[in-house]
């Protein structure tokens, strides 16, 4: 049977290069929407709008100085003597000045801001959009997400700005940074999310990564969204020069509005507690334990609290929180710590294989905080590189069962996200050797990280006693 084509060659390649034209067309028109989208004439009518809410600040500190303050002398001239004088000779103090941003949220003036811009001011000045400076005073501070809040003195109703969800935020979205970069008054800098998530020093941190222009006094300024709300403080810039060179950090409103809420109700934070000590799953951890994915978070211990009346264990993984997933420990440590003090929570775990549902009470992060202070103060503890260190006393080798024979120095805690975590050092462990030398006391092991640190090495070389086992660590020495 003969199969008769229905198209000639010349009308089938006339027909290939009609679909071909049209599907050009019809992608220049869906990249000029969306170029359109992402990419607005102006923001000069949102910040037209926005910028009577922001405000400059600038704070004065007394700082003890000398009669010879501006000369340097090196150690070791012959007019050392006549400069170099001690503590308390003749020493005028001056007034140091800092500059840095903020933003009004209430109509009764309460201004979001950097706990770095004001941390211990004694004199704070607020320049409004119009010139006018007003005082304000501290009303609330929280060094961990580096936040604070003031009250403007002022009877005056104020223009303010809202939070907006900062987890709707993408990669690529527009934003405004409004501030004062070196003084120079109000500015105005648009960028792009570079990047969510970021991680610098804290616990708590979510930094949003923006190219958006943030320097010197922009510090506690708001990030916007291009709907005029705000998304994110501007807290930091990655810099060689301390110079914007296009990667600032903006602490995220979905963190910022709830230590704001709790340092207006209370004057202070008020964060969950849930007693575990944890460390991140690895592939051969999941492996192990007959996990399908590396996520999670592995219990190491669980000291008294909340978590160990709930009947939580060590080797259990934390799965679930109240209803959000758990991807590794530092989601675990911002969940609980953005949750309600007092709350009864679901957890979600695997033990011996089994997923089950636990139910725990959360405590209050700052009570325990306080507590644990007070415990290694009466036991003479010493926190060193985000590690707790102890003697191996009397008291210290009969709670944890440690053989008399045995000399070092015992972990009792490993702060999360710290290279000593990294490394997996674990609640329990021995430190026996420092750079091959033997240490005993936490100070010593102080002392032979800073040996090593002097001879120019990136670390330090641990002899690690873990149960019948020993190893070697090299901890990078920060």
């Amino acid at each position: 049977m003969k199969i008769t084509a229905m198209f000639s060659y010349s009308t089938l390649n006339k027909l290939i290069t009609y679909i071909a034209l049209l599907s050009f067309f019809a992608c220049i028109v869906q990249f000029s929407h969306l170029s359109a989208k992402t990419a607005p004439e102006s923001f000069a009518d949102v910040i037209e709008v926005l910028s009577p809410s922001v405000v400059n600040i600038t704070t004065t500190t007394v700082v003890k100085g000398r009669a010879n303050d501006n000369l340097i002398v090196p150690r070791g001239s012959p007019l050392e003597k006549f400069f170099n004088q001690p503590d308390g000779d003749n020493r005028p103090n001056r007034r140091g000045t800092a500059l840095g941003s903020g933003f009004i949220i209430s109509d009764d003036g309460i201004v979001v801001t950097n706990n770095h811009v004001i941390e211990n001011a004694d004199q704070i000045k607020v320049e409004m959009f119009d010139g006018s400076v007003l005082s304000a005073e501290v009303i609330g501070s929280d060094p961990k997400t580096d936040i604070a809040i003031l009250k403007i003195d002022s009877n005056e109703r104020m223009p303010f700005v809202d939070f907006g969800d900062s987890n709707t935020l993408r990669v690529g979205d527009w934003v405004i940074a409004i501030g004062n970069p070196f003084g120079q008054g109000f500015s105005v800098s648009a960028g792009i999310v570079s990047a969510r998530g970021r991680e610098l020093n804290g616990r708590y941190d979510d930094y949003i990564q923006t190219d958006a222009a943030i320097n010197r006094g922009n510090s506690g300024g708001p990030l916007f969204n291009t709907d005029g709300k705000v998304v994110g403080v501007n807290t930091a810039i990655l810099s060689p020069n301390g110079l914007s060179i296009g990667i600032g950090y903006s602490m995220s409103s979905n963190v910022v509005s709830k230590v704001v809420s709790q340092l207006i109700e209370f004057g202070e934070t008020q964060r969950g507690w849930l007693g575990v000590r944890i460390q991140d799953i690895s592939e051969d951890i999941a492996e192990s334990l007959g996990l399908e994915d590396v996520v999670g978070a592995l219990v190491t211990s669980v000291p008294k609290g909340p978590a160990k009346d709930a009947g939580i264990r060590s080797g259990d993984v934390i799965l679930g929180f109240d209803g959000m997933d758990v991807t590794d420990t530092r989601s675990l440590i911002r969940i609980v710590g953005s949750s309600e003090v007092g709350k009864v929570v679901v957890i979600n775990l695997v033990r011996d294989g089994k997923n089950i549902n636990v139910n725990v009470k959360l405590g209050r992060f700052e009570e325990a905080e306080a507590n644990a202070r007070r415990s290694r103060e009466s036991q003479s503890i010493k926190v060193i590189g985000g590690l707790a260190l102890s003697e191996l006393n009397e008291r210290v080798r009969a709670e944890l069962e440690i053989d008399d024979s045995l000399r070092g120095v015992v972990i009792l805690d490993v702060e999360p996200g710290s290279n000593a975590q990294k490394k997996g050092l674990l609640v329990g462990d021995i430190i026996v050797e420092v750079g091959q030398k033997l240490v005993e006391t936490p100070k010593q092991f102080e002392e032979q990280l800073k040996v090593s640190k002097s001879k120019g090495r990136s670390a330090a070389l641990l002899l690690v006693k873990r149960g019948e086992q020993e190893l070697f660590v090299a901890l990078p020495l920060e």
